[in-house]
């Protein structure tokens, strides 16, 4: 599974590093390194709905520190179906 998160001005602005060390984080506990590859992207087209990152092909907007384990919930762990 490839994961992109904005690191692009406008996301940088609104905590896309916070966003990619929950993710790491997130990865390790979960045991996914070899699962889940964590990848920085540029703009990824919408800046004005908050941090933006793409999963496999999926864009997932508005994120951040309050909602991102709830995402890696329903996006990833679900995706990889691991419970």
């Amino acid at each position: 599974m490839e994961i992109y998160v904005c690191i692009g001005s406008s996301c940088h602005l609104k905590g896309s590093y916070n966003i990619i060390a929950a993710l790491k984080r997130l990865v390790a506990e979960n045991h996914l390194e070899d699962q889940v590859s964590l990848n920085a992207s540029f703009c990824l087209g919408h800046c004005q709905d908050g941090v933006t990152m793409k999963i496999n092909e999926e864009l997932v907007t508005g994120v951040n520190v309050d909602n991102i384990e709830q995402i890696f919930r329903e996006k990833v762990m679900k995706e990889l179906d691991i419970k």
